[in-house]
């Protein structure tokens, strides 16, 4: 699949909720080690259980997966994965701001905080993905992204475990791409050749 943009991508930012863990596993076991974008990564998770969660992501990913501190710089060809009962917003030096702040869409990381906050840094080059869930955060994080002229895509509806969460994103904004995991898979591969 050709990748079709105005403008290079800089940075990913990918967002899931319930479904999303086994298809983050497939994308990470299946990205280069070479990949040298940033991946910011929120995903939905259980607040009192810190432990296990990047483990798990870590097992297969040939990309190196670290939870930020707060203030952290954003490096290439890793992958940030928001804290347990944190949200991971995206700040103008390219560093990570972590926060207690109350619950956005009953969730805390919250999707639609770290697109927004990212699309404010990275603009038309941010890419943002955003996977099955059972809520609708991030759809106003992806409008967000597309107002500032980022790529966006959502993971295929009938290909989810649940499909709200693509689905709100749908309904309000024009996404640019709806793929399955496979083509999601080599959409970001042929992202990383230029193509």
């Amino acid at each position: 699949m050709k990748v079709e943009h105005s403008a290079p991508i800089k940075a990913i930012v990918i967002g899931g909720s319930a479904g999303s863990f086994p298809v983050m596993t497939r994308l990470l076991r299946e990205l280069p080690a070479d990949f040298k974008y940033p991946i910011l990564l929120t995903l939905h998770r259980l607040k009192h259980v810190r432990n296990g969660f990047k483990e798990a992501l870590s097992i297969k990913s040939k990309l190196k997966i670290v939870e930020p501190v707060d203030k952290q710089s954003i490096t290439p060809g890793t992958v940030f994965l928001a804290p347990a009962n944190y949200h991971m917003c995206i700040e103008l030096g390219k560093t990570i701001s972590l926060s207690t702040e109350p619950l956005v869409n009953n969730s805390r990381p919250a999707i639609d905080l770290t697109f927004s906050t990212a699309s404010y840094v990275y603009k038309q080059g941010l890419l943002a993905i955003l996977l099955s869930g059972a809520n609708k955060d991030g759809a106003y994080g992806m409008k967000t992204v597309k107002s500032r002229s980022g790529l966006t895509i959502v993971q295929d509806p009938k290909a989810c475990v649940i499909d709200t969460m693509p689905q709100a994103a749908l309904a309000e904004t024009e996404i640019d791409y709806v793929l399955n995991v496979e083509e999601i898979i080599n959409f970001l591969k042929n992202l990383d050749r230029g193509d």
